[in-house]
């Protein structure tokens, strides 16, 4: 996530003020509610006492029925259908009258219901709101408890100012550990896709390289069976041998453990193309010093797209393959070049298989061109050298 300004979105889903999805969060939201309470006990001891006409204790109950009723729709504003912004707003501004009231009213022991009003600007309103409403129900209590009970309204007023910005203290980091979770699912998606289109990539580059070959033997074997059964059969023998490595490759890229080796696609390509009428120029030992395995791994690859590519679509009658050690502007690169006389694609539509080709070349730092050359198509692949 970025710090820049964007269009703000939902606020995240936290545990404050929303309903308890299991046994376990409604005994802790239970256990959270009855232990700010405690701010209660004063009022309620000043009732019991006696010390008020019995209009006013019935009074003071009532108010401090209406006062704990407020409280707790506030923290549970979002039981059900959430509460508008100006609603809750409306009940903050209730608490604080309520507050006042009973306190001008009963005395300075009902002080403490002024915790509660921040308790609820620093858990309901946004952060900014809650950093000026915090300090003025401070301000609001010593305005109120100065002239009944100066100490005790100064002993007080720490206590309100900090109990609501450490209620917003909580609420960020239960926002935090929300948006942290949610960042992690996003990652484990994100993996998931990464690793889906790694396995759709390596099926498309195994599977359209062996079936291609698989088709161009068939229809060999096809025309040969009439005149020439024992060419036909070493066809078919190479068409079964062609489908179990096929069978293998899949498996292996399955698993994810699957390396391509060039010295074995230059094999592989060297077969497909003279099988398919194409006379093949390929360097016989591959000089790999300093590609590495993800470099050959990368190369191997991009000479099957295009060999593959040669075969199925060119109609080529000349392909030569070169693997060339090269100084750039980037440093020095091993370049692969494959490059036939043929009448393929423009290049400039890449499809699947180029895309996904480009795709591994940059993950391995390097990259890809394609395009005319000439007469025909030529396909260069380069990947960084390490001393």
């Amino acid at each position: 996530m970025t710090t820049e300004d964007r269009t703000p979105g939902p606020e995240p889903r936290t545990s404050l003020g929303q309903p308890p999805r299991n046994r376990r969060e409604l005994l802790r939201k239970l256990v959270w509610v009855g232990v700010w309470l405690v701010f209660m006990s004063s009022p309620v001891h000043d009732l019991a006492a006696g010390r008020h006409t019995p209009s006013g204790t019935a009074a003071g109950w009532l108010g401090l029925a209406v006062f704990a009723g407020v409280y707790l729709l506030l923290v549970f504003r979002n039981m059900g259908r959430p509460m508008r912004r100006s609603l809750v707003v409306g009940l903050i501004v209730v608490l604080c009258v309520l507050a006042v009231v009973l306190c001008l009213t009963l005395g300075a022991a009902w002080l403490g219901l002024f915790c509660y009003v921040s308790v609820a600007c620093g858990a309901a309103l946004p952060l900014r709101a809650a950093y000026w409403a915090v300090p003025a129900t401070g301000a609001v209590m010593l305005l109120v408890g100065l002239p009944t009970d100066e100490a005790e309204a100064r002993n007080l007023v720490l206590v309100v100012v900090l109990i609501g910005f450490a209620m917003t203290g909580v609420v960020q980091l239960v926002r935090t550990t929300v948006e942290l979770r949610e960042a992690r699912a996003t990652v484990a998606h994100l993996a998931a896709n990464e690793e889906r289109l790694r396995l759709a990539r390596d099926l498309h580059d195994l599977l359209g390289h062996s079936l291609s070959l698989i088709t161009l033997k068939s229809e060999l074997a096809g025309r040969m069976l009439p005149g020439h059964p024992d060419k036909a059969a070493q066809q078919v023998a190479d068409i079964e041998q062609v489908s179990r490595q096929a069978l293998v490759d899949v498996r292996e890229a399955v698993t994810g453990y699957r390396r391509p080796r060039l010295s074995a696609e230059l094999a592989g390509a060297q077969v497909a193309l003279t099988a398919a009428g194409v006379s093949a120029e390929l360097p016989a030992e591959p000089d790999l010093a300093g590609a590495g395995e993800d470099g050959e791994a990368v190369l191997a690859w991009a000479l099957r797209e295009a060999v593959t590519n040669v075969v199925r679509h060119s109609g080529a009658r000349r392909c030569v393959v070169q693997l060339l050690h090269r100084q750039t502007l980037d440093g020095p690169m091993l370049e692969l070049s494959v490059e036939d006389d043929g009448s393929g694609g423009s290049g400039t539509i890449a499809g699947n298989g180029l895309t996904g080709l480009t795709e591994r070349l940059e993950k391995a730092g390097g990259m890809l061109e394609a395009g005319r050359a000439g007469r025909g198509f030529r396909l260069v692949a380069r990947v960084p050298l390490t001393p």
